[in-house]
Protein backbone atom coordinates (compact mmCIF):
# COMPACT_ATOMS: atom_id res chain seq x y z
CA UNK A 1 0.00 0.00 0.00
CA UNK A 2 1.02 3.53 0.54
CA UNK A 3 3.51 2.69 2.76
CA UNK A 4 5.59 0.99 0.44
CA UNK A 5 5.63 3.67 -1.62
CA UNK A 6 6.71 6.05 0.47
CA UNK A 7 9.75 3.30 1.88
CA UNK A 8 10.88 2.50 -1.62
CA UNK A 9 10.85 6.50 -2.24
CA UNK A 10 12.70 6.79 0.84
CA UNK A 11 15.21 4.44 -0.19
CA UNK A 12 15.13 4.62 -3.59
CA UNK A 13 17.66 7.36 -5.19
CA UNK A 14 18.44 7.85 -1.50
CA UNK A 15 20.82 10.99 -1.51
CA UNK A 16 24.35 10.61 -0.87
CA UNK A 17 24.13 12.72 1.96
CA UNK A 18 23.17 9.68 3.94
CA UNK A 19 27.14 8.41 3.41
CA UNK A 20 27.96 11.94 4.80
CA UNK A 21 29.49 12.72 1.76
CA UNK A 22 30.95 16.02 0.24
CA UNK A 23 27.85 18.63 0.13
CA UNK A 24 29.12 19.53 -3.37
CA UNK A 25 29.28 16.59 -4.59
CA UNK A 26 25.66 14.65 -3.09
CA UNK A 27 23.35 13.13 -5.60
CA UNK A 28 19.92 13.20 -6.48
CA UNK A 29 19.27 11.27 -9.77
CA UNK A 30 23.10 11.81 -10.74
CA UNK A 31 22.52 15.91 -10.40
CA UNK A 32 24.67 17.73 -7.80
CA UNK A 33 21.90 19.05 -4.89
CA UNK A 34 22.74 23.03 -5.29
CA UNK A 35 21.39 22.75 -8.84
CA UNK A 36 18.56 21.17 -8.54
CA UNK A 37 17.76 23.14 -5.21
CA UNK A 38 17.57 26.40 -6.88
CA UNK A 39 15.74 24.89 -10.26
CA UNK A 40 13.08 23.49 -8.11
CA UNK A 41 13.47 26.52 -5.42
CA UNK A 42 13.24 29.08 -8.50
CA UNK A 43 10.33 27.23 -10.68
CA UNK A 44 7.97 26.80 -7.08
CA UNK A 45 8.83 30.56 -6.96
CA UNK A 46 7.14 31.52 -9.87
CA UNK A 47 3.87 29.26 -9.16
CA UNK A 48 3.64 30.78 -6.00
CA UNK A 49 3.93 34.64 -7.11
CA UNK A 50 0.81 33.91 -9.78
CA UNK A 51 -0.86 31.91 -7.23
CA UNK A 52 -0.56 35.51 -4.91
CA UNK A 53 -1.33 37.86 -8.05
CA UNK A 54 -4.91 35.31 -9.40
CA UNK A 55 -5.31 35.12 -5.15
CA UNK A 56 -5.38 39.72 -5.12
CA UNK A 57 -6.84 40.66 -8.67
CA UNK A 58 -9.26 37.60 -9.33
CA UNK A 59 -12.89 38.21 -7.01
CA UNK A 60 -16.68 39.69 -6.96
CA UNK A 61 -15.56 43.23 -7.25
CA UNK A 62 -14.15 44.51 -9.98
CA UNK A 63 -12.60 42.35 -13.18
CA UNK A 64 -8.87 40.95 -13.72
CA UNK A 65 -7.97 43.19 -16.06
CA UNK A 66 -9.17 46.20 -13.73
CA UNK A 67 -7.27 45.05 -10.66
CA UNK A 68 -3.99 44.13 -12.29
CA UNK A 69 -4.35 48.02 -13.79
CA UNK A 70 -4.55 48.66 -10.21
CA UNK A 71 -2.06 46.62 -9.12
CA UNK A 72 0.38 48.12 -11.44
CA UNK A 73 -0.97 51.75 -10.93
CA UNK A 74 -2.20 52.17 -14.12
CA UNK A 75 -5.41 54.08 -15.09
CA UNK A 76 -7.57 55.99 -13.32
CA UNK A 77 -7.87 55.08 -9.75
CA UNK A 78 -10.46 53.56 -8.13
CA UNK A 79 -10.33 53.77 -3.86
CA UNK A 80 -13.01 51.05 -3.20
CA UNK A 81 -11.32 47.93 -5.44
CA UNK A 82 -7.93 49.39 -4.05
CA UNK A 83 -9.13 48.97 -0.62
CA UNK A 84 -10.51 45.58 -1.34
CA UNK A 85 -7.21 44.67 -3.23
CA UNK A 86 -4.79 45.90 0.24
CA UNK A 87 -6.77 45.82 3.17
CA UNK A 88 -9.19 42.41 2.68
CA UNK A 89 -7.53 39.96 -0.57
CA UNK A 90 -3.98 41.04 0.78
CA UNK A 91 -4.29 40.24 4.46
CA UNK A 92 -6.18 36.84 3.45
CA UNK A 93 -3.55 35.70 1.07
CA UNK A 94 -0.83 36.15 3.32
CA UNK A 95 -2.72 34.30 5.94
CA UNK A 96 -3.47 31.30 2.97
CA UNK A 97 0.17 31.29 2.10
CA UNK A 98 1.29 31.25 5.53
CA UNK A 99 -1.28 28.46 6.43
CA UNK A 100 -0.65 26.24 3.54
CA UNK A 101 3.26 26.35 3.81
CA UNK A 102 3.34 25.60 7.67
CA UNK A 103 1.21 22.59 7.47
CA UNK A 104 2.62 20.93 4.00
CA UNK A 105 6.13 21.73 6.02
CA UNK A 106 4.68 20.14 9.11
CA UNK A 107 3.33 16.75 7.44
CA UNK A 108 6.95 16.44 5.75
CA UNK A 109 8.71 16.82 9.34
CA UNK A 110 5.92 14.52 10.97
CA UNK A 111 6.01 11.73 8.15
CA UNK A 112 9.86 11.91 8.35
CA UNK A 113 9.69 11.74 12.22
CA UNK A 114 8.08 8.90 12.65
CA UNK A 115 8.33 7.02 10.03
CA UNK A 116 4.66 6.80 9.24
CA UNK A 117 3.21 7.85 5.66
CA UNK A 118 0.40 8.91 6.98
CA UNK A 119 1.60 10.97 9.64
CA UNK A 120 -0.23 14.57 9.10
CA UNK A 121 0.07 18.21 11.10
CA UNK A 122 -2.47 17.30 13.50
CA UNK A 123 -1.05 13.99 14.63
CA UNK A 124 0.33 15.19 18.05
CA UNK A 125 -3.21 16.77 19.24
CA UNK A 126 -2.65 20.23 17.81
CA UNK A 127 -6.00 20.28 15.71
CA UNK A 128 -7.80 19.05 19.10
CA UNK A 129 -6.46 21.41 21.58
CA UNK A 130 -7.02 24.51 19.43
CA UNK A 131 -10.34 23.48 18.36
CA UNK A 132 -11.17 23.48 21.95
CA UNK A 133 -9.61 26.53 22.70
CA UNK A 134 -11.10 27.95 19.87
CA UNK A 135 -14.47 26.64 20.79
CA UNK A 136 -14.00 27.97 24.54
CA UNK A 137 -12.97 31.50 22.91
CA UNK A 138 -16.54 31.69 20.78
CA UNK A 139 -19.08 30.88 24.00
CA UNK A 140 -16.87 32.94 26.13
CA UNK A 141 -17.84 35.62 23.57
CA UNK A 142 -14.09 36.84 22.31
CA UNK A 143 -13.53 38.50 19.19
CA UNK A 144 -11.56 36.67 16.20
CA UNK A 145 -8.19 38.50 17.29
CA UNK A 146 -6.61 38.63 19.84
CA UNK A 147 -9.32 36.63 21.56
CA UNK A 148 -9.83 33.77 19.86
CA UNK A 149 -6.55 33.03 18.07
CA UNK A 150 -4.70 33.19 21.25
CA UNK A 151 -7.51 30.85 23.09
CA UNK A 152 -7.10 28.43 20.23
CA UNK A 153 -3.09 29.11 20.64
CA UNK A 154 -3.28 28.20 23.85
CA UNK A 155 -5.48 25.11 23.81
CA UNK A 156 -2.93 23.44 20.75
CA UNK A 157 0.14 24.70 23.34
CA UNK A 158 -1.54 23.00 26.52
CA UNK A 159 -2.47 19.93 24.42
CA UNK A 160 1.06 19.05 22.84
CA UNK A 161 2.76 19.58 26.55
CA UNK A 162 0.28 17.07 27.61
CA UNK A 163 1.39 14.58 24.42
CA UNK A 164 5.01 15.02 25.33
CA UNK A 165 4.83 14.73 28.85
CA UNK A 166 2.71 11.29 28.29
CA UNK A 167 5.74 10.05 25.70
CA UNK A 168 8.79 11.23 27.72
CA UNK A 169 9.41 7.92 29.69
CA UNK A 170 9.70 6.06 26.32
CA UNK A 171 11.95 9.80 25.51
CA UNK A 172 9.62 10.41 22.89
CA UNK A 173 9.22 7.16 20.86
CA UNK A 174 7.32 7.50 17.65
CA UNK A 175 4.74 4.53 18.54
CA UNK A 176 4.18 6.67 22.41
CA UNK A 177 3.90 9.88 20.54
CA UNK A 178 1.30 8.72 18.37
CA UNK A 179 -0.72 6.93 20.64
CA UNK A 180 -0.63 9.74 22.74
CA UNK A 181 -1.82 12.31 20.08
CA UNK A 182 -4.42 9.64 18.75
CA UNK A 183 -5.70 9.58 22.43
CA UNK A 184 -5.74 13.00 23.05
CA UNK A 185 -7.49 14.14 20.23
CA UNK A 186 -10.01 11.46 20.45
CA UNK A 187 -10.18 13.18 24.50
CA UNK A 188 -10.91 16.79 22.50
CA UNK A 189 -13.34 15.34 19.93
CA UNK A 190 -15.52 14.34 22.71
CA UNK A 191 -15.05 17.78 24.47
CA UNK A 192 -15.91 19.72 21.54
CA UNK A 193 -19.03 17.57 20.98
CA UNK A 194 -20.11 18.65 24.45
CA UNK A 195 -18.99 22.32 23.73
CA UNK A 196 -21.05 22.07 20.51
CA UNK A 197 -24.48 20.42 22.27
CA UNK A 198 -24.53 23.49 24.87
CA UNK A 199 -23.69 26.43 22.52
CA UNK A 200 -26.69 28.38 20.84
CA UNK A 201 -27.60 28.45 17.39
CA UNK A 202 -25.85 31.52 16.69
CA UNK A 203 -22.67 30.45 18.13
CA UNK A 204 -22.97 26.74 17.04
CA UNK A 205 -22.75 28.08 13.41
CA UNK A 206 -19.36 29.97 13.86
CA UNK A 207 -17.74 27.28 15.61
CA UNK A 208 -18.94 24.65 12.87
CA UNK A 209 -17.40 27.31 10.11
CA UNK A 210 -13.96 27.41 12.63
CA UNK A 211 -13.88 23.82 12.34
CA UNK A 212 -14.21 23.34 8.64
CA UNK A 213 -10.95 25.89 7.98
CA UNK A 214 -11.95 29.41 7.49
CA UNK A 215 -9.82 32.46 6.07
CA UNK A 216 -12.18 35.13 6.06
CA UNK A 217 -11.14 36.78 9.54
CA UNK A 218 -7.81 37.49 8.26
CA UNK A 219 -7.09 40.92 8.65
CA UNK A 220 -3.88 43.16 9.11
CA UNK A 221 -3.58 43.44 12.72
CA UNK A 222 -3.56 39.78 13.05
CA UNK A 223 -0.48 38.71 10.87
CA UNK A 224 2.02 39.70 13.26
CA UNK A 225 1.31 36.43 14.93
CA UNK A 226 2.58 35.17 11.95
CA UNK A 227 5.58 36.09 11.99
CA UNK A 228 6.66 33.51 14.83
CA UNK A 229 6.63 30.79 12.01
CA UNK A 230 9.69 32.57 10.26
CA UNK A 231 11.98 31.52 12.77
CA UNK A 232 10.35 27.41 12.50
CA UNK A 233 10.89 27.02 8.58
CA UNK A 234 14.77 28.30 8.86
CA UNK A 235 15.18 25.75 12.19
CA UNK A 236 13.54 23.05 10.03
CA UNK A 237 15.55 23.91 6.65
CA UNK A 238 18.98 24.00 9.16
CA UNK A 239 18.19 20.32 10.12
CA UNK A 240 17.23 18.88 6.95
CA UNK A 241 19.84 16.69 6.86
CA UNK A 242 19.86 14.95 10.07
CA UNK A 243 16.00 14.64 8.81
CA UNK A 244 17.82 13.00 6.23
CA UNK A 245 19.41 10.36 8.55
CA UNK A 246 16.17 9.87 10.98
CA UNK A 247 15.10 7.95 7.84
CA UNK A 248 17.42 5.27 8.34
CA UNK A 249 16.32 5.17 12.21
CA UNK A 250 17.27 6.87 15.34
CA UNK A 251 19.58 4.30 15.82
CA UNK A 252 21.77 4.60 12.69
CA UNK A 253 21.43 8.42 12.71
CA UNK A 254 22.80 8.35 16.61
CA UNK A 255 25.73 6.20 14.87
CA UNK A 256 26.25 8.62 11.89
CA UNK A 257 26.31 11.19 14.12
CA UNK A 258 23.13 12.95 14.69
CA UNK A 259 22.09 13.87 18.50
CA UNK A 260 18.42 12.16 18.57
CA UNK A 261 17.53 13.18 21.70
CA UNK A 262 18.24 16.94 20.97
CA UNK A 263 17.21 16.87 17.17
CA UNK A 264 13.60 15.17 17.68
CA UNK A 265 12.25 17.11 20.45
CA UNK A 266 13.97 20.84 18.75
CA UNK A 267 11.94 19.28 15.70
CA UNK A 268 8.56 18.28 17.14
CA UNK A 269 8.43 21.28 19.28
CA UNK A 270 9.26 23.59 16.23
CA UNK A 271 6.91 21.93 13.46
CA UNK A 272 3.98 21.69 16.63
CA UNK A 273 4.72 25.65 17.42
CA UNK A 274 4.59 26.62 13.42
CA UNK A 275 1.00 24.54 12.84
CA UNK A 276 -0.38 25.89 16.24
CA UNK A 277 0.41 29.51 15.77
CA UNK A 278 -1.50 29.19 12.08
CA UNK A 279 -4.31 26.52 12.99
CA UNK A 280 -5.37 29.07 15.54
CA UNK A 281 -6.21 31.84 12.86
CA UNK A 282 -7.48 29.51 10.22
CA UNK A 283 -9.17 27.02 11.92
CA UNK A 284 -8.77 23.10 10.64
CA UNK A 285 -7.67 22.45 7.03
CA UNK A 286 -7.41 19.06 5.82
CA UNK A 287 -4.98 17.32 3.75
CA UNK A 288 -2.65 19.91 3.28
CA UNK A 289 0.53 18.20 4.96
CA UNK A 290 -0.87 14.66 4.46
CA UNK A 291 -0.65 15.15 0.16
CA UNK A 292 1.50 17.53 -0.91
CA UNK A 293 4.29 15.77 0.94
CA UNK A 294 3.80 12.58 -1.08
CA UNK A 295 3.70 14.02 -4.28
CA UNK A 296 6.92 16.29 -3.75
CA UNK A 297 8.50 12.67 -2.63
CA UNK A 298 7.09 11.80 -5.88
CA UNK A 299 8.12 14.35 -7.96
CA UNK A 300 11.82 15.22 -6.49
CA UNK A 301 12.88 13.29 -4.51
CA UNK A 302 13.37 11.95 -0.63
CA UNK A 303 16.20 14.68 -0.07
CA UNK A 304 14.90 16.91 2.61
CA UNK A 305 17.49 19.68 1.66
CA UNK A 306 15.36 20.23 -1.24
CA UNK A 307 11.70 18.96 0.27
CA UNK A 308 11.84 22.12 2.64
CA UNK A 309 11.80 25.08 0.54
CA UNK A 310 9.54 22.89 -1.75
CA UNK A 311 6.83 22.09 0.68
CA UNK A 312 7.01 25.28 2.09
CA UNK A 313 6.45 26.73 -1.52
CA UNK A 314 4.12 24.50 -3.41
CA UNK A 315 2.10 24.53 0.48
CA UNK A 316 1.47 28.18 0.31
CA UNK A 317 1.04 28.04 -3.70
CA UNK A 318 -1.69 25.56 -3.04
CA UNK A 319 -3.52 27.18 -0.27
CA UNK A 320 -3.73 30.59 -1.72
CA UNK A 321 -5.38 28.65 -5.26
CA UNK A 322 -7.54 26.80 -3.29
CA UNK A 323 -8.96 29.86 -0.79
CA UNK A 324 -9.50 31.48 -4.39
CA UNK A 325 -11.63 28.80 -5.51
CA UNK A 326 -13.67 28.84 -1.93
CA UNK A 327 -14.56 32.39 -2.43
CA UNK A 328 -15.26 32.26 -6.22
CA UNK A 329 -16.92 29.07 -6.95
CA UNK A 330 -20.42 30.24 -5.02
CA UNK A 331 -22.70 32.37 -6.42
CA UNK A 332 -23.28 34.09 -3.19
CA UNK A 333 -21.33 34.26 -0.42
CA UNK A 334 -18.43 31.74 0.28
CA UNK A 335 -17.44 27.99 1.32
CA UNK A 336 -14.80 27.04 3.89
CA UNK A 337 -11.05 26.83 2.40
CA UNK A 338 -11.36 22.78 3.89
CA UNK A 339 -14.43 21.58 1.87
CA UNK A 340 -12.22 22.80 -1.62
CA UNK A 341 -8.89 20.85 0.18
CA UNK A 342 -11.07 18.34 0.73
CA UNK A 343 -12.89 17.83 -2.39
CA UNK A 344 -9.31 17.62 -3.91
CA UNK A 345 -6.99 16.00 -1.63
CA UNK A 346 -9.19 12.94 -0.90
CA UNK A 347 -9.02 11.86 -4.74
CA UNK A 348 -5.59 13.16 -5.10
CA UNK A 349 -4.62 10.82 -2.11
CA UNK A 350 -7.02 7.73 -3.56
CA UNK A 351 -4.94 8.40 -6.91
CA UNK A 352 -1.83 7.75 -4.86
CA UNK A 353 -3.02 4.78 -3.01
CA UNK A 354 -4.39 3.54 -6.57
CA UNK A 355 -0.97 4.12 -8.08
CA UNK A 356 1.10 2.35 -5.28
CA UNK A 357 -1.25 -0.93 -6.12
CA UNK A 358 -0.08 -0.88 -9.97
Amino acid sequence: MLSSTWSACCTRNRPAALSIGDNRTDMIGYRPIYIQLIVVTLALTTVLLVSVLLGLTIGSSGDFGTAWQSLLGRGEPDATLEVIIWQLRWPRVVLAATVGASLALGGLVFQALLRNPLAEPYILGVSGGSAVGAILGILAGFGFFPGLALSAFAGSLAVLLLVLLLSARKAGSSDSLLLGGVMVNAFCGAIIMFLISISQSGQMHKIIFWLMGDLSAAGADSLPLLLGVLPCFVLIYILAQPLNLLLTGQDNAAAMGVNVRVVMPVLLLATSLMVSLTVCQSGLIGFVGLTIPHVLRLTIGPDHRILVPASILTGASYLVVCDLLARSLPAEGEMSVGIVTALIGAPLFIALLWRDRR
